[in-house]
């Protein structure tokens, strides 16, 4: 059976991030296995454009006031209706819960075809980008995740703690663990000098990489201050920041105070192909953020043959085997430090780990986890349309 999916999203193309990862390698695959994708999304100003997309349907937009590269929809349009009833959606999910993941909810409800929503973040941890106070802005922010959950037909987590998270809060809805797949294939490559030459590196330098938009909530003083350490006791190593965000000039100043300016290199936003390339140039990769639902970085590290040192948090803690391909840390910079010197330190130990995490890649491959999309998705539609069919007895 061939479905028609909408998916609705508040951050997509050009602007990079996890859930437009995420969009990206599910719908790619949807596609490549023979059903429709039809993508509702913020448009971006100065895109020259880049986004003339067959499926895909834009609203306007205005820049968030704290992080101008991302897009605020305006979550109207005269257009949306008829383009709604001309494609016949099968099913609506939503990547969000705000502005255009509530203006598929609406949609859903008065097409009356079933809503699938991704819990792709923990938003309460990002209230401090509210100008709240940060205990009420929690607080309404927990509470009004739980109320669209529960309005949804099914809610997919990409780790099953967070599905536990949700339940705490009061999600009654059909919860579905899921993660995004990662295509493994485009992250292996022969090309293992790319950041060697490409910022003229000694080619004898080992080299720690972390992958992530440069926010406050990823945690990047920790990385910071640990890296400080790890290159005391081995001096012959940097690191290397890839992406972009509002914290960059802060992170950026603080490399300057711990004096490893020189040792820490930023190279800002990078296009896919550049990516897998300083994945597969590094050594090790390391992560500290404690808000993440999955780490799809850490899916991506693996893909690349690289051990992980990760704070133990949420989501990451699935995605690591602690001591196999990886170490899990609690939020202490003298552990973390350690972790990664022991593996610079031991070759063996990370040329095993690099071979464990290569290996345990292929179980998140985006083929895999598309197929069980597909399968759910039909689950869910059966259901509703069985739903539908009951009589009304109240």
């Amino acid at each position: 059976m061939s479905l028609k999916i909408g998916f609705f999203t508040d951050s997509y193309l050009p602007y990079t991030s996890g859930v437009v990862r995420s969009i990206e390698t599910f719908s790619s695959e949807l596609q490549a296995q023979g059903h429709e994708i039809f993508i509702f999304a913020p448009d971006y100003p100065n895109s020259q454009g880049q986004l003339e997309e067959n499926g895909v349907f834009r609203f306007p937009s205005i820049p968030a006031p704290t992080y101008h590269d991302f897009a605020l929809a305006v979550p109207f349009s005269i257009r949306l209706r008829p383009t709604l009833k001309k494609i016949g959606l099968d099913i609506i999910h939503v990547h969000s819960p705000f502005l255009l993941g509530s203006l598929g909810s609406h949609s859903a409800k008065k097409l009356n075809i079933p809503l699938v929503f991704t819990f792709h973040t923990l938003y309460d941890q990002y209230a401090f980008y509210l100008p709240l106070g940060h205990n009420f802005a929690q607080k309404i922010t927990k509470k009004y995740c739980t109320d669209f959950c529960n309005h949804c037909d099914s809610v997919i987590v990409p780790t099953g703690i967070i599905g536990e998270q949700l339940r705490e809060w009061g999600v009654s809805t059909a919860i579905k663990a899921l993660p995004t797949g990662i295509d493994i294939d485009s992250f292996r490559t022969e090309e293992k000098n790319w950041l060697y030459q490409k910022y003229n590196i000694d080619p004898s330098v080992r080299l720690i990489i972390s992958v992530s938009r440069l926010g406050k909530e990823k945690n990047f003083p920790f990385v910071l201050k640990s890296f400080k350490n790890i290159n005391a006791a081995f001096p012959n190593t940097r690191l290397i920041l890839v992406g972009d965000g509002p914290e960059k000039d802060a992170l950026v100043n603080l490399a300057g105070e711990l004096e490893i300016s020189e040792k820490v290199l930023f190279t800002g936003k990078l296009p896919k192909e550049d990516v897998v390339n300083a994945y597969n140039s590094a050594h090790i990769f390391i992560f500290a953020s404690i808000t993440e639902t999955q780490g799809l970085v850490v899916g991506e590290a693996k893909a690349a043959g690289l051990p992980t040192v990760a704070v133990k948090a949420f989501g990451i803690s699935e995605m690591i085997e602690d001591g196999v391909d990886g170490f899990l840390t609690g939020l202490d910079s003298e552990e973390f430090t350690n972790k990664v010197i022991l593996l610079l330190n031991d070759e063996n130990l990370r040329f095993a780990m690099s071979q464990n995490a290569l290996k345990n890649s292929e179980a998140i491959s985006a083929k895999n986890c598309t197929q069980k999309l597909i399968q759910h998705y039909l689950e869910v539609i059966e259901k509703y349309n069985k739903d539908l069919r009951l009589p009304n007895l109240s």
